[in-house]
Order: structure tokens, then sequence, then C-alpha cells
């Protein structure tokens, strides 16, 4: 077999392996923001009483944020993996809770939470969106 043949041969077969190679989710920038600014959004309408949570709104984007990584290749188990994935809910918090204390925010005093809550729904932030004052 020639050699011209026979890097054909080659690149046909590594196509499949070069399509399918995929980026980890948290790369998916798409995705994971959205999937922070949902989780910082549950975080300030936990602690903050006169704030909820506008929780079928972020069910109804975490269902789109699914089919678009469905179509982007990804299986609903990588999906599951992802989201159920102890050392991504960690860097999660991590960043969630990061975000929180640049802002003042502290366990200690909920009303932090409502002071950037508040914030956040007037300038209808990213996170803003997934929020409502009581």
């Amino acid at each position: 077999m020639s050699y011209a043949k026979t890097l054909a041969i080659c690149l046909a077969l590594m196509i499949p392996a070069v399509a399918e190679a995929k980026p980890p989710l948290r790369e998916v920038k798409q995705i994971d923001n959205e999937l922070y600014y949902i989780a910082v959004a549950k975080e300030i309408s936990d602690y903050c009483p006169s704030i909820s949570g506008r929780k079928l709104k972020a069910i109804n984007v975490m269902w789109g944020l699914r089919s678009e990584a469905n179509s982007l290749g990804y299986s609903d188990q990588e999906i599951r993996a992802y989201v159920e994935s102890d050392a991504e809910k960690d860097r999660m918090r991590a960043k969630g809770e990061a975000y929180l204390a640049s802002n003042g925010v502290t366990y200690e005093n909920p009303n932090s939470f409502c002071t950037l809550g508040r914030k956040e729904i007037d300038r209808n932030s990213a996170i803003g969106v997934y929020l409502r004052a009581n």
C-alpha cells in the first residue's frame, strides 16, 4: 500500500476521534457561567428572607442548558457527571463565595445577602434575573 493511501486511511480513521474530542463541561463557558449565576442566586435567596429565587425560570434555563450541551455532543451521562461531581460543586462554591465576599457578603450578616440581592435585581444582572424581591 502506498504511503499516500496509508496516510489517507489513517486520517479518515482519526476524524471521528477528533470530532468527539470535547472540552470538559466546566470549560464550556455558556453552560458553566449560567449554572454559576443560578447557584449564586440560590445562595442569596436561601439566606435573605426578603428575596426569593425564580425557581421555574432557573429550571427552564437548566433544561435549555442540557439541550445545548446535548447539541454540543455531550451525553446525558456526561452532563449528570459534571453536575453531580463533588469537585465541580466545590469549585462552584469557592467561586461563588469569593464573589459574595468581594461584594461584602458574610454568612454572619444575612442582611448582606439582601443588600447584594437587591443590587443584582435592580441591575437586572445575570444573577438578578433569577431573583425576586418578596
